[in-house]
């Protein structure tokens, strides 16, 4: 196309335009509400959704995703074929294949909201410690840790003791939830989390799921809570900068 100024090339190459960041989802049926990963309304842009067949919770959290990593590669490098710039996933857990599917793909990849423990370490005064609510405590092992780079002291906690929220993202055993519950057990877990560790200076939510709860959670505990929302929105704004 000529324009007064020259010629004006549209360039091609892509399947899909307009959506640079591509979501790698686990294979669920639980409601997904606004602030939810999973739910499209979440993001203030658009993005491309791409379901791994057989990544169910229970696999990927409490089997550690053995076995899967070949079909996360596979779907990852999908949503570049079609058009993503970048690649993050819907499990905090997928921090165990962080640098695997970061050297298998050809764009940036954030596989956990764990990746901000040492961004939000870093802007804490001394003597205070970032802490981490999980969506299973006892699946968090050092393997996980590693995949991020993060201390294996860091302090952290599960809900899977709770009413409903584990039960409903992790179990899955029906396809609802309560999501009064829901949030409770995430308050509940960041106020035992801060009454152990007192150091905490702000708390980073592993899981995908829990960003509908933060702000209850903040205003809960009095400390800065971060998540997948806060680190996607991070991400996208280098794949899209401002213009200023």
């Amino acid at each position: 196309m000529d324009t007064p100024s020259g010629p004006r090339i549209a360039r091609g190459g892509k399947a899909l335009y307009g959506a640079p960041l591509g979501i790698l989802m686990l294979e669920t049926r639980f409601p997904r509400i606004p602030g939810d990963i999973g739910h499209a309304g979440t993001w203030p842009f658009p993005v491309l959704y791409r379901v791994v067949r057989g990544a169910s919770p229970e696999r990927v959290v409490l089997d550690g995703a053995r076995g899967l990593l070949d079909a996360f590669i596979d779907a990852a490098r999908d949503l570049v074929d079609l058009g993503a710039e970048a690649i993050t996933t819907s499990c905090g857990f997928l921090a165990i294949y962080q640098k695997e599917l970061a050297a298998a793909v050809r764009v940036p990849v954030a596989t956990s909201s764990l990746l901000q423990v040492p961004w939000v370490q870093a802007t804490l005064p001394p003597g205070q410690r970032v802490g981490v609510v999980t969506a299973s405590g006892k699946s968090l092992t050092t393997a996980h840790l590693d995949g991020v780079g993060l201390p294996h002291d860091l302090p952290f906690i599960g809900t899977e003791n709770g009413r409903e929220f584990s039960r409903a993202v992790i179990r899955a055993d029906k396809a609802d939830m309560d999501v009064v519950a829901a949030e409770q057990d995430i308050l509940d877990a960041g106020r035992t989390l801060v009454a152990a560790h007192p150091e905490i200076g702000a708390i980073v939510l592993e899981c995908t799921n829990m960003p509908p709860y933060a702000a209850a959670l903040s205003e809960a505990v009095g400390l800065p809570v971060y998540d997948i929302y806060s680190m996607i929105t991070w991400f996208q704004l280098g794949l899209r900068p401002r213009r200023f």
